[in-house]
């Protein structure tokens, strides 16, 4: 884990509130990346900065252990033309700790890497954090992604 910064995005995508209690993530946030891949939301959204693909985590209620909500989509430049169906999000500019998560991003990979997050005492601030799914996520059954957890 490394401490980064990053600037302002503007992310447009798919969202659902779900929160870590009996399983609902479980359930939601693979259902929302299925509607993600089965409606070509990726394609759909306008004005792209890049193919990037991120799943943001914002709207915390508390901690991770209570309702936030996801939105999975893309950092664009600009708010043209944006489907009635998707949802906007600024993420401000933020101090990050950068976790690696490698390996099946399908399967196990990310949600190992998120259970240790959870069993470190960073200072989280709990604002946006954020996976980030570029070129090394490409081949996802052996792949790369960026966690990068808001951090005082």
């Amino acid at each position: 884990m490394t401490n980064t910064k990053k600037g302002e995005l503007t992310i447009v995508g798919i969202a659902a509130r779900t929160s870590n209690n009996a399983g609902k993530a479980e359930r939601d946030i693979p259902k929302l990346w299925d509607k993600f891949m089965a409606e070509n939301t990726l394609n759909r959204i306008p004005n792209k900065v890049d193919h990037t693909i991120y799943a943001i985590y914002t709207d915390y209620e508390g901690d991770h252990t209570q309702p936030y909500t996801i939105v999975i989509g893309c950092n664009v430049s600009s708010l043209d033309n944006i489907p009635e169906d998707m949802t906007v999000k600024i993420v401000p500019e933020s101090n990050y700790t950068q976790f690696i998560a490698k390996g099946d991003l399908t399967k196990d990979a990310v949600i190992n890497t998120w259970m240790e997050i959870w069993n470190t005492d960073l200072n989280r601030t709990f604002t946006t954090d954020m996976e980030i799914y570029g070129e090394k996520a490409m081949n996802p059954t052996s792949g790369e992604a960026e966690i990068l957890v808001a951090t005082a």
